[in-house]
């Protein structure tokens, strides 16, 4: 019998709901061969940018070992990029894991824990710069909906995540399986990264206009 994975969906607070829970919607449909456990720096409940909180199982200090990783971005990646406690677990963590994933703007943490140095990697388009900003030794990717660069994999924003999960699932466990995932939650798989919808959108975000949207202006 094969161990199943452990795959760690890690929390922040202010993360986008979808970034987390669109991934998570594929992966848990493995069943059996793979776990998931969500862990923050403090367990407990984390709050979302839209509302909801998701519970943390675990704090970093206790987190099993992983051989998945998924980082989710959100209105609260600004804080985090200035948070050692979250760098420092995803630089003990990131290195040892069979995929490091992120979605939208977690690239950006990525990036400045210095985990893409020398790698591709792409971002949430219309907040491109945010990620760019972060570091000059990471090879950017403007046009695509994600880019795998072999242990990381990093998607544009928030849906795009979803379309990333399963190329990742298709890599480790089959295409055959990731497609009978794709019907079984009836989702309309883009499957090839190279198509970006979103590209023509690259950097024509207005943080101040969107935080008015969410109403946390």
């Amino acid at each position: 019998m094969t161990t199943p994975r452990t795959l760690g969906a890690i929390l922040y607070n202010d993360f986008e709901l979808l970034d987390l829970y669109g991934p998570l919607e594929m992966f848990g449909s493995l069943g059996k061969d793979l776990r998931i456990v969500t862990v923050a720096e403090t367990a407990g409940p984390v709050q979302s940018v839209q509302g909801p909180a998701t519970v943390a199982e675990v704090d970093f200090a206790s987190c099993p070992p992983c051989e998945l990783l998924l980082l989710p971005g959100g209105i609260g990646t600004m804080a985090e990029l200035e948070n050692t406690a979250m760098l420092d677990f995803l630089r003990e963590r990131a290195p040892g894991a069979e995929a490091m994933m992120s979605v939208c703007s977690g690239s950006a943490i990525l990036a400045k824990a210095g985990l893409l140095d020398g790698r591709k990697a792409t971002s949430n388009k219309l907040f491109f710069s945010l990620a760019t900003d972060q570091s000059e030794r990471v090879d950017w990717v403007e046009e695509a909906r994600w880019v795998e660069d072999g242990p990381y994999v990093t998607s544009s924003g928030v849906s795009a995540g979803t379309d990333m999960a399963l190329g990742v699932i298709a890599t480790l466990y089959g295409r055959e399986r990731a497609e009978t995932v794709a019907v079984m939650t009836e989702y309309e798989w883009q499957a090839d990264p190279h198509r970006d919808p979103f590209h023509a959108s690259l950097n024509q975000g207005d943080v101040a206009e969107y935080l008015a949207s969410l109403g946390r202006a």
